[in-house]
């Protein structure tokens, strides 16, 4: 059963369109937490994906960061498939390009 820290990272991250992405950083502010990591390991845990899409938080530098608990290989290349599929595009460096990033105040 997901802790109420964890439901807090999930229903935020249910927030970000299609087509968009969120820093683990804008996310942790978001919900009022002061770790990036926190929400990392909150989203490794994501027993609701697809419905909480949380392909869609990335790195600060816009690099993938991890995903269901991988920060490589074939895990990190179905990531990057998936936001593709939704018109994520990248730059030269494999990062996404900025105006795909959610504006937060």
């Amino acid at each position: 059963m997901p802790t109420p820290f964890q439901l807090r990272v999930y229903s935020a991250t249910r927030q970000i369109p299609a087509g968009m992405v969120m820093s683990y950083g804008q996310l942790a502010r978001l919900i009022g937490c002061a770790s990036a990591q926190a929400v990392g390991q909150a989203l490794r845990r994501n027993p609701y994906a697809p419905v909480v899409p949380c392909h869609r938080v990335v790195s600060a530098d816009g690099s993938l960061g991890g995903f269901m608990g991988q920060r490589g290989g074939e895990q990190l290349l179905r990531k990057r498939s998936l936001l593709i599929s939704e018109g994520i595009t990248f730059d030269a460096e494999g990062r996404v390009n900025p105006q795909h990033f959610v504006k937060t105040p």
